[in-house]
């Protein structure tokens, strides 16, 4: 497939939603799949990207800091743009300065890291709790380019985490740390953030039942969709009063799983990969994961980011032929409406 072809596909995802119905994103024909082998990966020799192999253990490089020398032309300064790196005990990130939002998220999630065991039940190994937690505005961000409270106040849109609290519940600290807005964007709250995206999220801790490391990235994005005229153009709300906090049309959650491809060969990894986009706006219960299946590819260039190396790429299957690429459905709200269903729909906690 053509990239430009993958760009039109990902882009046409911003005209994919009429009426509060999600619609198919991409549709991934099955010979898309590379037959995949477990491969010793060796580091490449070009400057790592997020996420690299090293010693054959997967791992999420250290945001980079260092600023270059900079040419006599800019000796006063440098005007940007500037991602704010943000380094968390459960994951680091990249802030956009210009949407008010992260630019993307990134977090390594494994048993421990959730507070599960194998063998103890979860309530005795967590120790954060979401009642103790209060949404605060980052004081790490220059103040001119901070979101804040007031911006979300009847907004309409629910302060959606990129990072749930619920994949940082190993400390008190460490939850607290998901509910800086540096880790907010602004989501549809009904039927989106409190419903199919909790479910998406829920999905991915999931995955650390079937393997020993699960890498996710966050990324809100901006898609363009076909007006009447035939041109592409992208619009998008901004809140505030003034307007400062910029509403994303669509987020990308990406996975990369790793497992040992055997007990004798823990360094040979069995990788595997997968990336959804989303709208922002109401998904119905119904609507399959698989159908927001996009090339990682697609996503990286609507994102203006490379989140793996070729090596990774080209060494990892797909997640859906990995593992079932199915959410569960679990509604509380309408659980308290209805107290006599007999199915269990007590929403996932964020």
């Amino acid at each position: 497939m053509s990239s430009s072809i993958i760009q039109a596909a990902i882009f046409a995802a911003g005209a994919a939603v009429g009426g509060g119905v999600a619609t198919v994103l991409v549709k991934r024909a099955s010979s898309s799949v590379p037959a995949h082998t477990p491969t010793k990966l060796a580091v490449p020799a070009i400057p790592p990207p997020v996420v690299d192999i090293t010693s054959g253990r997967t791992s999420i490089s250290a945001v980079a800091t260092t600023i270059p020398t900079l040419p006599p032309v800019l000796k006063y300064g440098n005007p940007g743009p500037i991602a704010d790196p943000i380094i968390r005990q459960a994951y680091v990130a990249a802030y956009d300065r210009r949407l008010r939002h992260p630019a993307w998220t990134a977090e390594h999630l494994t048993l421990a890291s959730l507070g599960r065991s194998r063998i103890e039940p979860p309530e005795t190994t967590e120790s954060g709790d979401r009642s103790k937690s209060t949404f605060m505005e980052d004081p790490t961000i220059p103040a001119p380019f901070r979101a804040r409270l007031q911006d979300y106040f009847r907004s309409g849109y629910d302060r959606g985490h990129m990072v749930p609290a619920a994949d940082a519940k190993f400390s008190q600290e460490a939850m607290n740390e998901t509910f800086y807005l540096s880790n907010m964007a602004p989501q549809v709250g009904e039927g989106f953030n409190r419903h199919y995206w909790a479910y998406l999220e829920d999905w991915c801790r999931r995955l650390t039942g079937n393997f020993s490391d699960v890498y996710v990235f966050t990324v809100p994005l901006y898609l363009p969709r076909k007006d009447a005229d035939g041109k592409w153009r992208v619009t998008h709300e901004v809140i505030g009063s003034p307007p400062n906090v910029s509403v994303p049309t669509h987020f990308a959650k990406v996975v990369l799983t790793s497992k040992p491809s055997s007990p004798a060969t823990p360094d040979i990894l069995d990788l595997s990969m997968g990336a959804f986009v989303l709208p922002n706006a109401i998904i119905p219960d119904e609507a399959p994961l698989e159908s927001f299946v996009v090339p990682m590819d697609a996503v990286e260039r609507a994102a203006g980011l490379t989140l793996f190396s070729d090596a990774i790429k080209s060494s990892s299957k797909h997640i859906c032929q990995s593992t079932k690429c199915e959410v569960i459905v679990r509604r509380f709200d309408d659980a308290r409406k209805k107290p006599d269903m007999r199915r269990a729909i007590s929403a996932p906690p964020k």
